[in-house]
Protein backbone atom coordinates (compact mmCIF):
# COMPACT_ATOMS: atom_id res chain seq x y z
CA UNK A 1 0.00 0.00 0.00
CA UNK A 2 0.96 3.73 -0.70
CA UNK A 3 0.02 5.77 2.42
CA UNK A 4 0.42 9.72 2.16
CA UNK A 5 0.68 11.43 5.51
CA UNK A 6 0.14 15.06 5.64
CA UNK A 7 1.74 16.57 8.74
CA UNK A 8 4.24 14.16 8.89
CA UNK A 9 6.73 16.09 10.69
CA UNK A 10 4.15 16.45 14.13
CA UNK A 11 4.06 14.28 16.87
CA UNK A 12 1.54 12.08 15.76
CA UNK A 13 2.87 12.42 11.97
CA UNK A 14 5.84 11.05 12.58
CA UNK A 15 5.21 7.77 14.10
CA UNK A 16 2.31 7.25 11.73
CA UNK A 17 5.05 7.38 9.26
CA UNK A 18 7.25 4.92 11.16
CA UNK A 19 4.87 2.50 11.89
CA UNK A 20 3.97 2.30 8.74
CA UNK A 21 7.48 1.47 6.82
CA UNK A 22 8.09 -0.78 9.61
CA UNK A 23 4.74 -2.64 8.28
CA UNK A 24 6.24 -2.83 4.61
CA UNK A 25 3.97 -0.01 3.46
CA UNK A 26 5.27 2.79 0.98
CA UNK A 27 5.24 6.11 2.67
CA UNK A 28 5.42 9.57 1.32
CA UNK A 29 5.10 12.44 4.30
CA UNK A 30 5.01 16.03 3.64
CA UNK A 31 5.84 18.80 5.44
CA UNK A 32 5.70 22.72 5.60
CA UNK A 33 8.62 23.31 6.62
CA UNK A 34 12.12 21.36 6.75
CA UNK A 35 11.46 17.62 6.62
CA UNK A 36 11.58 15.34 9.58
CA UNK A 37 14.28 12.39 8.77
CA UNK A 38 12.17 9.63 9.08
CA UNK A 39 13.95 6.65 7.37
CA UNK A 40 12.01 5.03 4.66
CA UNK A 41 9.72 8.08 3.84
CA UNK A 42 9.64 10.14 0.57
CA UNK A 43 9.51 13.55 2.13
CA UNK A 44 7.59 16.67 0.41
CA UNK A 45 7.14 19.85 0.97
CA UNK A 46 3.55 20.92 1.17
CA UNK A 47 1.45 24.48 2.16
CA UNK A 48 -2.04 22.48 2.99
CA UNK A 49 -3.80 26.38 2.05
CA UNK A 50 -2.50 26.06 -1.29
CA UNK A 51 -5.67 24.47 -2.94
CA UNK A 52 -3.77 24.16 -5.87
CA UNK A 53 -0.42 22.80 -4.35
CA UNK A 54 -2.31 20.11 -3.01
CA UNK A 55 -4.21 19.10 -5.57
CA UNK A 56 -1.14 18.43 -7.63
CA UNK A 57 0.87 16.90 -5.26
CA UNK A 58 -1.89 14.10 -5.19
CA UNK A 59 -2.38 13.23 -8.37
CA UNK A 60 1.38 13.47 -8.84
CA UNK A 61 2.44 10.94 -6.01
CA UNK A 62 -1.51 8.37 -6.05
CA UNK A 63 -1.55 7.10 -2.86
CA UNK A 64 -3.73 4.29 -2.10
CA UNK A 65 -4.69 6.11 1.35
CA UNK A 66 -3.82 9.72 3.14
CA UNK A 67 -3.55 9.89 6.86
CA UNK A 68 -4.18 13.93 7.32
CA UNK A 69 -3.47 15.70 10.24
CA UNK A 70 -2.56 18.66 9.64
CA UNK A 71 -3.31 21.92 12.35
CA UNK A 72 -2.36 24.95 13.28
CA UNK A 73 -4.06 26.03 16.73
CA UNK A 74 -3.92 29.70 15.51
CA UNK A 75 -5.28 29.07 11.90
CA UNK A 76 -8.20 28.53 10.43
CA UNK A 77 -6.34 28.19 6.77
CA UNK A 78 -4.28 25.72 7.90
CA UNK A 79 -6.57 23.70 10.01
CA UNK A 80 -10.09 23.53 8.12
CA UNK A 81 -9.61 25.12 4.69
CA UNK A 82 -6.08 23.04 4.28
CA UNK A 83 -8.26 19.46 6.00
CA UNK A 84 -11.27 20.26 2.88
CA UNK A 85 -8.43 20.44 0.31
CA UNK A 86 -6.81 17.40 1.02
CA UNK A 87 -10.51 15.26 1.67
CA UNK A 88 -11.17 16.93 -2.65
CA UNK A 89 -7.64 15.99 -4.04
CA UNK A 90 -7.97 12.82 -2.14
CA UNK A 91 -12.12 12.00 -3.84
CA UNK A 92 -10.37 12.66 -7.30
CA UNK A 93 -7.53 10.42 -7.06
CA UNK A 94 -9.40 7.88 -5.14
CA UNK A 95 -7.56 7.68 -2.55
CA UNK A 96 -9.42 6.36 1.22
CA UNK A 97 -9.02 9.54 4.02
CA UNK A 98 -8.59 8.93 7.17
CA UNK A 99 -8.65 12.42 8.99
CA UNK A 100 -7.59 12.95 12.49
CA UNK A 101 -9.82 15.15 14.49
CA UNK A 102 -9.66 16.56 18.42
CA UNK A 103 -11.79 16.68 21.36
CA UNK A 104 -11.10 20.39 20.68
CA UNK A 105 -14.78 20.76 19.57
CA UNK A 106 -16.62 19.97 22.19
CA UNK A 107 -17.70 22.48 24.72
CA UNK A 108 -17.50 20.04 27.81
CA UNK A 109 -19.79 18.89 30.23
CA UNK A 110 -20.40 15.99 33.06
CA UNK A 111 -21.21 12.83 30.71
CA UNK A 112 -18.79 11.56 28.31
CA UNK A 113 -19.06 12.01 24.55
CA UNK A 114 -20.58 9.86 22.15
CA UNK A 115 -18.47 9.02 19.02
CA UNK A 116 -21.63 10.86 16.85
CA UNK A 117 -22.21 13.79 19.20
CA UNK A 118 -22.41 17.25 17.63
CA UNK A 119 -19.53 19.62 17.89
CA UNK A 120 -20.33 22.55 20.45
CA UNK A 121 -16.91 24.55 19.88
CA UNK A 122 -16.00 27.51 22.36
CA UNK A 123 -12.61 28.70 20.77
CA UNK A 124 -11.71 29.05 17.34
CA UNK A 125 -9.70 26.57 17.49
CA UNK A 126 -12.63 24.18 18.01
CA UNK A 127 -14.93 25.73 15.70
CA UNK A 128 -11.87 25.25 12.92
CA UNK A 129 -11.80 21.49 13.74
CA UNK A 130 -15.60 21.46 13.49
CA UNK A 131 -15.17 22.64 10.08
CA UNK A 132 -12.50 20.33 9.06
CA UNK A 133 -15.03 17.33 10.27
CA UNK A 134 -17.80 19.08 8.20
CA UNK A 135 -15.89 19.28 4.95
CA UNK A 136 -13.95 15.81 4.85
CA UNK A 137 -17.54 13.95 5.65
CA UNK A 138 -19.23 16.20 2.85
CA UNK A 139 -16.43 15.19 0.42
CA UNK A 140 -16.33 11.35 1.10
CA UNK A 141 -19.11 9.82 3.53
CA UNK A 142 -17.02 7.08 3.14
CA UNK A 143 -14.22 9.12 5.24
CA UNK A 144 -13.18 8.14 8.60
CA UNK A 145 -12.66 10.64 11.02
CA UNK A 146 -10.95 9.81 13.90
CA UNK A 147 -11.67 12.49 17.24
CA UNK A 148 -8.71 11.84 19.63
CA UNK A 149 -7.64 13.84 22.88
CA UNK A 150 -4.44 14.87 24.72
CA UNK A 151 -1.34 12.75 23.02
CA UNK A 152 1.39 11.85 25.17
CA UNK A 153 4.67 9.77 25.05
CA UNK A 154 8.29 10.93 24.72
CA UNK A 155 8.27 14.35 22.57
CA UNK A 156 5.23 15.29 23.68
CA UNK A 157 3.74 18.94 24.08
CA UNK A 158 1.47 17.22 26.94
CA UNK A 159 3.79 15.62 28.54
CA UNK A 160 6.53 18.41 28.37
CA UNK A 161 3.68 21.04 29.94
CA UNK A 162 3.74 18.56 33.09
CA UNK A 163 7.53 18.79 33.25
CA UNK A 164 7.14 22.87 32.91
CA UNK A 165 4.40 22.97 35.83
CA UNK A 166 6.35 20.71 38.21
CA UNK A 167 9.45 23.10 37.28
CA UNK A 168 7.32 26.17 38.34
CA UNK A 169 7.36 27.42 34.72
CA UNK A 170 3.75 27.04 33.69
CA UNK A 171 0.09 25.94 35.65
CA UNK A 172 -2.46 23.04 34.97
CA UNK A 173 -5.98 23.15 35.36
CA UNK A 174 -7.94 21.23 38.03
CA UNK A 175 -10.60 20.99 36.78
CA UNK A 176 -10.32 20.54 32.55
CA UNK A 177 -10.76 16.72 32.52
CA UNK A 178 -9.34 15.25 29.00
CA UNK A 179 -8.59 11.45 28.05
CA UNK A 180 -5.13 10.99 27.25
CA UNK A 181 -3.59 8.43 24.17
CA UNK A 182 -0.35 7.06 23.62
CA UNK A 183 1.28 8.59 20.79
CA UNK A 184 2.37 4.39 19.07
CA UNK A 185 -1.39 3.38 20.43
CA UNK A 186 -3.14 6.10 18.36
CA UNK A 187 -0.61 5.34 15.25
CA UNK A 188 -1.58 2.05 15.20
CA UNK A 189 -5.51 2.74 15.76
CA UNK A 190 -4.79 5.00 12.34
CA UNK A 191 -2.97 2.39 10.45
CA UNK A 192 -5.42 -0.05 11.10
CA UNK A 193 -8.42 2.23 9.90
CA UNK A 194 -7.03 2.74 6.78
CA UNK A 195 -7.01 -0.44 5.01
CA UNK A 196 -10.65 -0.62 6.56
CA UNK A 197 -14.11 0.42 5.49
CA UNK A 198 -14.81 2.28 8.54
CA UNK A 199 -16.84 5.44 7.38
CA UNK A 200 -18.12 8.06 9.99
CA UNK A 201 -16.73 9.33 13.31
CA UNK A 202 -14.91 7.13 15.75
CA UNK A 203 -13.59 8.27 19.43
CA UNK A 204 -10.25 6.81 19.82
CA UNK A 205 -8.90 8.32 23.29
CA UNK A 206 -7.36 6.54 26.40
CA UNK A 207 -9.98 4.93 28.85
CA UNK A 208 -8.81 7.15 31.44
CA UNK A 209 -10.18 10.31 32.12
CA UNK A 210 -7.72 12.96 34.49
CA UNK A 211 -7.16 16.63 35.01
CA UNK A 212 -4.29 18.59 33.58
CA UNK A 213 -3.18 18.63 36.99
CA UNK A 214 -3.32 14.80 37.62
CA UNK A 215 -1.48 14.04 35.00
CA UNK A 216 1.46 16.56 35.76
CA UNK A 217 1.26 14.25 39.14
CA UNK A 218 1.53 10.81 37.08
CA UNK A 219 4.48 12.33 35.40
CA UNK A 220 6.06 12.95 38.16
CA UNK A 221 5.27 9.96 39.76
CA UNK A 222 6.89 8.49 37.01
CA UNK A 223 10.17 10.80 36.44
CA UNK A 224 10.67 10.14 40.05
CA UNK A 225 10.39 13.97 40.68
CA UNK A 226 9.20 15.84 43.58
CA UNK A 227 5.68 17.38 42.17
CA UNK A 228 5.33 19.45 45.86
CA UNK A 229 6.29 22.45 43.25
CA UNK A 230 3.19 21.91 40.53
CA UNK A 231 1.58 24.78 40.01
CA UNK A 232 -2.14 24.71 40.06
CA UNK A 233 -5.16 26.43 39.38
CA UNK A 234 -8.98 26.22 37.86
CA UNK A 235 -10.42 27.97 34.48
CA UNK A 236 -12.32 29.94 36.45
CA UNK A 237 -9.81 31.41 38.57
CA UNK A 238 -7.49 31.91 35.54
CA UNK A 239 -10.36 34.02 34.11
CA UNK A 240 -10.78 31.91 31.14
CA UNK A 241 -13.14 30.62 28.47
CA UNK A 242 -12.62 27.05 27.43
CA UNK A 243 -13.78 23.83 27.97
CA UNK A 244 -13.22 21.78 31.30
CA UNK A 245 -14.74 18.33 31.30
CA UNK A 246 -14.47 16.41 27.79
CA UNK A 247 -13.88 12.78 28.39
CA UNK A 248 -14.32 11.00 24.79
CA UNK A 249 -16.36 7.63 25.13
CA UNK A 250 -14.34 5.18 22.83
CA UNK A 251 -15.90 2.14 23.85
CA UNK A 252 -17.14 1.53 20.27
CA UNK A 253 -13.18 2.22 18.94
CA UNK A 254 -12.17 -0.80 21.74
CA UNK A 255 -14.70 -2.86 20.24
CA UNK A 256 -13.78 -2.31 16.49
CA UNK A 257 -9.64 -2.36 16.69
CA UNK A 258 -7.04 -4.55 17.17
CA UNK A 259 -4.93 -2.37 19.44
CA UNK A 260 -6.13 -1.56 23.01
CA UNK A 261 -5.45 2.20 23.68
CA UNK A 262 -4.12 2.17 26.89
CA UNK A 263 -5.12 4.61 29.73
CA UNK A 264 -2.63 7.00 31.02
CA UNK A 265 -2.31 5.52 34.71
CA UNK A 266 -0.90 2.13 33.34
CA UNK A 267 1.18 4.27 31.51
CA UNK A 268 2.21 6.60 33.62
CA UNK A 269 1.15 5.13 37.23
Amino acid sequence: MHLLVVGAGGFLGAEVCRQAVAAGHRVTGTYHRAAVAVPGVAPRRLDVTDRAAVRELLIRVRPDAVVATPYRYDDWAVTADGAAHIAVAAAEVGARPVHLSSDALHAGRPTPYADEDVPTPLHPYGAAKAAAETAVRAVDPAAAVVRTSLIVGEGSKQIQLCRDALAGRATLFTDELRCPVHVADLAAAVLELVPGDYAGLLNAAGPDAVSRAELGLLVARHDGVDASGLRTTTIAAAGLHRPGEVVLDSTRAAGLLRIRLRGITELYG
